[in-house]
């Protein structure tokens, strides 16, 4: 009969029966999530880690806990290696000291003793001053410590000889004193009731004696190296080329304005004055290779031959 089913059976196929329901709710049992659910702790964050996970990137990874400090080390101090102290270096002080001592021995053995004395004094350059006219300017005993000698001053004292120009006192170690002289050179020669006077370039007359061969005549009112008219006619005549001046024999000055240059050739040149000199000698020789008598270049911008 279809009207007599069992009562309770469509109830049963809907729900769980209670066995079912009773098997689900004993404890210790694990009861399966559905689906759609989802746990909590597996919903992924921002930086796509899930919940309660470290993220995968660096950047807000938290760091991990510093290591434990070993037992007996204190933390956030590093270990220092034990200083071993080492004793001071005596030897560079020890040396430096006996350099001193030996320095001062020396200085003392050289100026209070001969054995860094003058025991030779050799006189070199001198041609018309003899040798022992220096010496007797230079006024050094044989004997005297190098170091006591003042070459400044001997060599002031040997200048002071006519004849030289200039001197020159050197210490040539161990025991020798060196004097260097340089000697006047004639430049002129001119005439004077006691005899002829030799005058170097710079107007000084030095010696009384007959003048070397190939030095000229200077003829003026009063030649010496005060005199305006000599100093002019001195400039004129070294601002020659050298195998130019050698052919000058008489270098005659009548004032400032006219200085006149003799020629071995009986040829005159005349000067003018001391202005431009330099450019005057270098339109000479050219002009000089012209034929003619007399060479005016005393307007340096028009020569003239006549």
């Amino acid at each position: 009969m279809s009207a007599d089913r069992r009562p309770g059976r469509s109830e049963r196929a809907g729900r769980p029966g209670r066995a079912g329901a009773e098997r689900s709710a004993r404890p210790g049992t694990r009861r399966q999530a559905r689906p759609d659910q989802t746990r909590r702790e597996d919903v992924p964050d921002e930086s796509g880690a899930p919940v309660g996970q470290e993220p995968v990137d660096g950047s807000d990874r938290p760091r991990p806990a510093a290591a434990k400090a070993a037992p007996g080390q204190k933390k956030g101090r590093p270990r220092r290696r034990p200083q071993v102290r080492r004793g001071p270096r005596r030897k560079p002080v020890l040396l430096a000291a006996l350099a001193v001592v030996v320095l001062v021995g020396v200085g003392i053995a050289a100026w209070f003793t001969p054995v860094l004395s003058a025991r030779t004094i050799a006189v070199v350059g001198n041609v018309g001053v003899p040798s022992d006219e220096v010496l007797a300017a230079l006024a050094i005993p044989v004997g005297k410590p190098l170091l006591r000698i003042d070459t400044g001053a001997a060599a002031q004292r040997v200048a002071g000889i006519a004849k030289v120009d200039h001197a020159r006192v050197e210490r040539v170690y161990p025991s020798t004193l060196r004097v260097t002289v340089v000697e006047r050179t004639p430049a002129v020669f001119y005439d004077a009731p006691e005899g002829t006077h030799l005058m170097d370039a710079s107007g000084v007359a030095y010696a009384i004696e007959p003048a070397p061969p190939g030095v000229p005549r200077l003829k003026a009112d009063r030649p010496s190296r005060d005199d305006p008219r000599t100093v002019d006619a001195l400039a004129a005549l070294t601002s020659l080329p050298p195998d130019l001046r050698g052919q000058v024999t008489e270098v005659t000055v009548g004032s400032l304005d006219d200085i006149r240059l003799s020629l071995t050739d009986d040829r005159q040149l005349i000067w003018g004055s001391a202005a431009s000199s330099a450019r005057k000698a270098a339109i000479a020789p050219p002009l000089l290779s012209q034929p003619g008598k007399v060479y005016d270049v005393s307007s340096p911008d028009l020569p003239t031959i006549r």
